[in-house]
């Protein structure tokens, strides 16, 4: 029996070359929301977010670069390891949240479309290659994923580029606590239609918005200081709440994915969880095991990056992806043919999605 199946079939990813330690933030003066100076000193502050995020250092661009010229990069690498022609690409979806934000600037940049630049940047020429943006938080590139299947089973496309690109330095307040736990990069793939004997490829998935209290979880305000103009916005986000909403609706969304192409929990080798908060990802795993009343956790089912890269929203997912893909992170960590995966992740919107997916 043949199927038509919608398969990966080359990753790419850029990882900026600046790396910016804890350490250079224990110099920066921390302000609560109402511009009150925190008592404990800069180190306790540092160490202590150390401790919840698991972030020791994160990646920022150069001065030079935007995101979408690292969007370029990681595309035209993705492109290279499947091997394919990019003129014969039907779409190009690029998954970010700012736009380009250039150095010493905080206005975002959409005009055009980092989709337009991105297939401008990689030399496509074919009208027919349709660029378009993504917004949709932190889960911009597993929604990607999901559009180019849904676009590839319609018959409206054979070949998609599914790009994330993120440069959250650009838009940081450096007097908030929560500006250490962002970061930079570009993670990219390439979606295609594949026959085969085999079953493989995207198997299912989920998504949800939840747009009524949670909201706005996330969202763009002033400085944590007085001193700064009052029209000037920052990225901002309430943690607590935030946290306590990934507890309670990724598990369950992890799980109906899983349910819709009846999978159990033993039959999932890896999952790949948007590093948004080292804590936070290891307590969503240990819940969704729990849903299965499943208490043993293999060690190495979530292969994380946050420590060493921060949380590069859009980006973390499938830069993390292509690094075990191709053998480049930390730890026993790899992949082989018929591996079950899980991709999943929660942003600002609030919006949460998974996918199922057969190496």
């Amino acid at each position: 029996m043949s199927h038509n199946n919608i398969v990966i079939t080359g990753t790419g990813s850029y990882i900026p070359e600046v790396i910016v330690t804890n350490s250079e933030f224990a110099k920066n003066e921390f302000y609560d929301a109402n511009g009150v100076a925190f008592e404990a000193s800069h180190e306790e502050i540092v160490e202590k977010f150390k401790v919840i995020t698991g972030i020791e250092e994160r990646r920022y661009v150069r001065k030079d670069q935007n995101a979408s010229d690292i969007g370029i990069i990681a595309g035209k690498r993705a492109i290279e390891d499947a091997g394919i022609d990019p003129e014969s690409i039907d779409q190009i979806i690029v998954a970010h949240n700012f736009g380009d934000v250039r150095d010493n600037t905080i206005q975002t940049d959409i005009l055009p479309s980092l989709a337009s630049r991105i297939k401008h940047g990689l030399k496509i020429t074919n009208p027919s290659c349709v660029a378009y943006d993504v917004l949709f938080g932190c889960p911009g590139w597993v929604q990607g994923l999901i559009q180019a299947e849904a676009y590839i089973k319609a018959g409206m496309a054979k070949k998609c580029l599914v790009i994330a690109t993120e440069t959250l330095s650009r838009v940081l307040d450096m007097h908030d606590r929560d500006s250490m736990i962002f970061a930079d990069g570009s993670g990219a793939c390439i979606v295609e239609e594949v026959a085969s004997d085999l079953q493989e490829g995207i198997l299912s998935h989920n998504v949800a918005s939840f747009t009524t209290d949670e909201t706005y979880f996330l969202f763009l305000g002033k400085s944590n200081i007085t001193e700064t103009g009052p029209n000037v916005r920052y990225i901002k986000m309430l943690g607590r709440k935030i946290y306590e909403f990934a507890l309670t609706n990724v598990p369950s969304a992890m799980k109906a994915c899983m349910d819709k192409a009846n999978i159990d929990i033993h039959d999932v080798r890896k999952i790949f969880i948007h590093q948004a908060n080292e804590k936070m990802d290891y307590e969503i795993i240990k819940r969704l095991f729990r849903l299965y009343k499943e208490r043993n956790i293999p060690e190495d089912i979530m292969p994380m990056s946050i420590n060493k890269l921060g949380n590069s929203s859009v980006s973390t997912v499938p830069t993390l992806f292509d690094m075990v893909r191709k053998g480049t992170i930390e730890g026993n960590h790899n992949l082989k043919k018929g591996d079950i995966i899980i991709f999943a992740s929660v942003g600002a919107g609030m919006n949460v999605n998974a996918v199922a997916y057969k190496y």
